[in-house]
Order: structure tokens, then sequence, then C-alpha cells
């Protein structure tokens, strides 16, 4: 059985890092083409991220959409073609990481030797989708319209790695003017630079050794506002 899961979680840390790699363009567009461009591709994805959705639904109408949903699936996963399994697996081949759909995944799963761990996903997904809609504060909305929604639910999966402070102070860069912070990401950049070089005074072959791969990956960084506010962060944190 393929795990839409694991790959589906790989995507989103791939669109998640491609922010700070200054890769987002090129990631949006294998996005598009890997998985936007192939109906029952993203017909699936979509079904991952309903499943994974508080909604607020009583208990026969979360059973009934339950069931709907593992009946999309089947009917969808045989119109797939392995060459668009493989694409989207060659692109993801080289990110590690945690299936964050594991329970949809079991869910989906046929095999007759997961019927208990089958039936325990689908309770838990049960229960999930009758929790209430969460509602969303209106600091956290940002303002990339023209973005897709599973790259803009990306960036919010960021920010909910973040404090309250860092992320009032995130929304006001991503809204604030390009023409002052384009001025000062080179000064701001000298400067990580300058403290990260003098960090290697008196420290072990190990540190010195993750201290360069610091400096090579900040001298290599280019200007945009998620990028400056990381810098930003890195150059209190030193």
């Amino acid at each position: 059985m393929v795990k839409f899961g694991l790959l589906k979680s790989k995507i989103e840390k791939v669109l998640l890092e491609s922010y700070s790699n200054n890769t987002f363009k090129e990631e949006l567009k294998n996005f598009k083409h890997n998985v936007l461009d192939k109906k029952n591709i993203s017909k699936i994805f979509y079904l991952y991220d309903e499943l994974n959705s508080k909604k607020g639904l009583n208990e026969s109408v979360a059973s009934d959409y339950i069931n709907e949903c593992i009946t999309i699936y089947e009917n969808t996963i045989n119109k797939l073609k392995p060459s668009e399994l493989q694409n989207i697996k060659k692109w993801v081949s080289k990110t590690n990481t945690k299936n964050e759909y594991e329970n949809i995944d079991n869910l989906f799963s046929n095999d007759v030797l997961t019927i208990e761990s089958r039936l325990k996903s689908k309770k838990i997904i049960f229960e999930s989708l009758k929790k209430p809609k969460p509602i969303e504060k209106e600091f956290v909305k940002l303002p990339m319209s023209t973005m897709i929604s599973v790259a803009n639910k990306t960036i919010k999966n960021y920010m909910e790695s973040l404090n309250e402070s860092e992320k009032k102070e995130l929304v006001q860069f991503l809204n604030s003017d390009d023409s002052e912070l384009k001025t000062s990401f080179q000064s701001l950049k000298e400067s990580v630079l300058t403290k990260l070089e003098s960090l290697k005074d008196g420290s072990d072959t190990e540190t010195i050794g993750r201290i360069n791969e610091t400096i090579e990956k900040v001298s290599s960084e280019k200007y945009d506002k998620l990028s400056y506010f990381k810098l930003k962060g890195l150059k209190e944190k030193l």
C-alpha cells in the first residue's frame, strides 16, 4: 500500500524548508506539476486534509463522512498511474519526516493484518471530526492571497512553532515595505557572520565545523522577508 500520508508529510516539509532555503518558487512548481495538475492525486490529498480537520460534525454525520471518504479513496486509487507516484517519490526521496497522517493511512489500508489498528485510527479520526472548528486569530492571517492552500498551510505550521510575540513580529515583517528591509538585510547578514566568526575562537573542531556550516548557509542567503526574520532571530540568539 502506498502511504499517501507519509508522502504528504514529506511534501509539506519540503515546502516549509523551501522558505528558508530560497527555493520556494521552484518547489511550488514541483508541487503544481506533481500534485495539483494530477487530478486523482490532488483528490486523494484533499481527502487527507479533510479527514485531518476538526469540523464540529455530529456522530451520525461524522460516521457517514468517513465512510464516504473511504469510498472516494477506493474509487480513486485504482485510477492512479504508477509514473505519477514515482515522480512524487523521487521529488521527496531525500526528505525524512514523521508521518503526520498515519491514522488516515491506517484508515485507508486494506491489509487484513491491520484491522485492529485500522479500527483504532478510525475512532481517532471520528472523534477529531466531532471537535469544533478552531477559531483563527486575526493576526495569524497572512498576506498571501495568491498562494495555494497547501503552501499557505505550510507557513502557518511554521508560525505555530513561534510564541505569540514572534508571530506578531513575523506578520509585521510580511506586511512591511520591502525597501527598508532590503537596505538593512546586507548589514544584518554581515553582523551575523562577524558574530559567528568570533564564536570559533576557543571552540573544538566539531563545533568549528558546525559554525562553518552555518556561515556557509548564511553567506548564501538571499533577501526575502522570511529569511530576514530568521536571520534577525539568529543574531539575537548568538
